[in-house]
């Protein structure tokens, strides 16, 4: 979909690691947060700078930092400055164009997603990059605007329930990702409601407009499945990699992810499926309907060939005076209403013929 293409032929003979916003151009300013906590200590604060979450990278609690808006680089820069972050994952964050991936660089990893929401007051899905660096004691969260699907995460850490307050930074991404990969099924929810009301649509009247929804969820099945496919890896990758940041007890946790993951991903192979076929139902629908209107006119036009040829007969000019061979029924007393009574019979023997053959 158009909407999901975003140009970045102006990044092209830069060199690698060059900070180049690629995305919807923004003036709003950066958004960050900080959420430190442990079993017992819970903060929340917004900061004004980015060096006022800095004292927190070597602390004992898990910090979290939220980062809504990757246009302003030069925040990006100081980031990955003094957390060691490679000039690489820079360029990446905020390119907003990459395919969900992980890359494992020893003392952190780095993970780009595809956060996915819809509105219920709209038809198409928003799409946003969400990139993870997830350290010892930290994750750094950073999201193209403001507002995500995170809110019952921040719920559960203010809450003090559950698992979050007394797992590490590994738990907390894991988190993160599951909170992107349950708001899937949300969004799917919507699109599998949409698919039943155009096929009941389908068979019933189909429209012009009808098309124009069935190539809509087809363009937009295919921009999900470009972001959700790649996402299984990128599970997997975690799940199965050798990184000391994910310990064992959380890779139970990323198992269901994935397999939630696979779930999403056959889900949307039915769906392409379904709407694959409701365009051939279309085209058959229209081509039926067709065929129905031509049958009609095909009828109508059936039933006027011998009244036509009755009519022309007896609009030629023989005057019948000159000869009796010259239409003699001109001068008959009741000519007209037997000429029209003979039609009358033609046109009801033709109606009563074409129902016996369940041609009507």
């Amino acid at each position: 979909m158009r909407k999901f293409i975003k140009k970045t032929s102006h990044k092209a003979g830069l060199p690698p690691g060059a900070l180049v916003h690629v995305g919807t151009i923004k003036t709003e300013k950066t958004k960050i947060t900080l959420i430190d906590y442990n079993e017992t200590i819970f903060e929340v604060k917004e900061l004004e700078t980015i060096e006022e979450c800095f004292d927190c990278k070597d602390t004992s609690t898990v910090t979290w930092i939220n980062i809504d808006g990757v246009h302003q680089t030069d925040i990006i820069e100081k980031i990955g400055k003094y957390f060691d972050l490679h000039p690489l994952v820079l360029e990446d964050i905020v390119n907003t164009a990459q395919r969900p991936k992980i890359e494992d660089f020893d003392s952190y990893l780095f993970l780009v997603l595809k956060m996915l929401y819809r509105k219920d007051n709209e038809k198409e899905a928003k799409s946003e990059q969400v990139s993870l660096i997830v350290g010892p004691q930290y994750v750094i969260t950073f999201q193209e605007i403001e507002g995500d699907v995170f809110n019952p995460v921040r719920e559960r850490i203010k809450g003090g329930k559950g698992r979050l307050r007394k797992r590490g930074s590994d738990y907390l991404a894991y988190a993160l990702i599951d909170a992107i990969i349950d708001n899937y099924f949300i969004v799917l929810e919507k699109m599998g409601e949409e698919i039943e009301e155009l096929e009941k649509e389908l068979v019933s009247n189909p429209q012009q407009q009808t098309l124009y929804e069935i190539n809509r969820l087809k363009a937009e099945l295919l921009y999900l499945r470009k972001s959700i496919w790649p996402l299984r890896e990128v599970i997997n990758g975690l799940q199965r990699g050798e990184s000391s940041l994910v310990k064992d007890t959380t890779v139970i946790f990323l198992r269901d992810v994935y397999d939630h993951t696979i779930q999403v991903i056959d889900t949307i192979e039915t769906f392409r499926d379904l709407v694959s076929g409701m365009f051939d139902t279309y085209l058959s629908s229209v081509s039926n309907k067709m065929n129905e209107v031509m049958k009609v006119l095909t009828i109508i036009a059936t039933i006027f060939i011998p009244l036509t040829f009755i009519a022309g007969i007896y609009g030629m000019n023989f005057n019948p005076e000159i000869s009796p061979w010259n239409m003699p029924e001109l001068n008959w007393d009741f000519g007209y209403l037997v000429a029209i009574g003979v039609m009358v019979i033609i046109a009801l023997g033709m109606v009563v013929f074409f129902k016996r053959k369940n041609w009507l």
